[in-house]
């Protein structure tokens, strides 16, 4: 497991180890004790997710106050620009966000600790997204940012008129508006 800090370094790009032969290939997907050996973090995945997404699609901006979720996003079909953004109030990169397209192909992951604000947009025909989440989900503690912020101005690759966004996203609150971690 090769583990990379980004721009906002709490998020990290995960690259699992993988054994090729003449079957194919095998890889090892998440691993606790490495994890915790190369960052000091230990996770505990209490839920597992997946969503099936048609092109155009963007969903979130999405997190849960309280009861925060740390999420270990995968694509196990096709390809999305992935967006994470710090609401940590006391952080150095609060109101940053990082922007990293995920694919079946490279087969990263990318960890995204509780405290930000995450969401996608779908680039190939469809894609198929994992998320292994830290706490459950609960709609009561949901909380969603307009994908199209003018704050925060994220460079979705789709025209701005013609995304698709669920009714639950398109009345999420701007980035002024909404809940922050301390």
């Amino acid at each position: 497991m090769n583990i990379t800090k980004t721009k906002i370094p709490d998020i990290l790009i995960i690259k699992p180890k993988k054994i090729f032969d003449k079957r194919g290939f095998f890889q090892e997907n998440w691993n606790s004790r490495i994890f915790k050996k190369k960052t000091g973090q230990k996770i505990n995945f209490v839920q597992e997710n997946y969503s099936y997404s048609k092109k155009g699609v963007i969903r979130g901006l999405h997190y849960q106050l309280p009861k925060p979720q740390g999420k270990l996003v995968s694509v196990l079909k096709g390809k999305i620009l992935d967006v994470a953004v710090d609401l940590r109030k006391s952080s150095k990169t609060y109101g940053k966000f990082i922007t990293i397209k995920l694919s079946e192909k490279k087969m990263e992951y990318l960890w995204v600790p509780s405290g930000f604000a995450h969401g996608f947009e779908v680039l190939s025909d469809s894609a198929v997204v994992c998320y292994k989440v830290t706490d459950y989900y609960n709609p009561k503690f949901q909380h969603c940012i307009k994908w199209n912020d003018k704050t925060l101005k994220i460079k979705w690759k789709i025209e701005k008129s013609k995304p698709i966004i669920s009714k639950k996203d398109n009345q999420g609150k701007i980035f002024r508006e909404t809940l922050k971690f301390l």
